[in-house]
């Protein structure tokens, strides 16, 4: 900018006008506008997107498989813990990944995590072995904050709340579903606040130690 503003004065009034201005501004005018690039302070960068962040961290492990342990302890889930428990991200797309939940011999569900453009969106699909559609399934909610690179958190949303009560499953309509991913774990987890409906559920799998690769999950063949 200062050499630039010498060059407009000099073309409008002459270079008269450059010879009567002081000696010492002159000079700081001209070495300021001969600056290198690199003497110039750098524009600041933006905050990278957690939630952008989240969902590359999953792409990274697509077409792997990891087993997992139940570690929470709700008598409740007590024939989940027994079983053996492997997630499979078996489905990336740029805004969609798809990770199958085996329990044992059940391939019945899929997590489904969809970047909409404004949060991300979890939803479970839920299936039977012939492939057709449980009937308590494609549940889930969207994120209401960034939260960060590591942990997401999905409030149920309206439509789930709806299927919800339609099916007698009153209690869950407050869940809260959480999805962590690091560099050597991930986690699926269901909260429900203190009360009479309490629920904790949380598995972990261990990233570290990929798994062979399971069957696809019923009505993905």
């Amino acid at each position: 900018m200062a050499a630039g503003l010498v060059h407009r004065t000099a073309s409008r009034y002459g270079s008269a006008m450059i010879r009567i201005l002081p000696l010492p501004l002159l000079a700081a005018l001209l070495l300021a506008g001969c600056s290198s690039p690199d003497d110039r302070a750098a524009p600041l960068e933006a905050d990278p997107d957690p939630q952008v962040a989240f969902m590359e961290r999953l792409s990274e492990l697509c077409g792997q498989a990891f087993a997992g342990q139940l570690v929470s302890d709700d008598p409740a889930d007590a024939e989940i813990a027994a079983e053996r428990l492997v997630m499979h991200v078996a489905d990336c797309a740029p805004d969609r990944i798809r990770i199958p939940f085996h329990v044992g011999d059940d391939r019945s569900r899929t997590w489904v995590i969809t970047d909409t453009g404004t949060g991300l969106l979890l939803k479970h699909d839920h299936r039977h072995a012939d492939g057709s559609e449980d009937a308590v399934t494609q549940y889930g909610g969207e994120t209401d904050d960034p939260g960060n690179a590591t942990r997401q958190e999905f409030p149920v949303d309206a439509e789930s709340i709806a299927l919800f009560e339609r099916e007698g499953l009153t209690a869950s309509v407050a869940n809260v579903w959480a999805m962590e991913a690091d560099d050597a774990r991930f986690a699926y987890e269901l909260r429900r606040p203190a009360g009479e409906n309490e629920r904790f559920f949380r598995v972990e799998f261990d990233l570290t130690a990929p798994v062979e690769t399971p069957p696809a999950a019923w009505g993905s063949e």
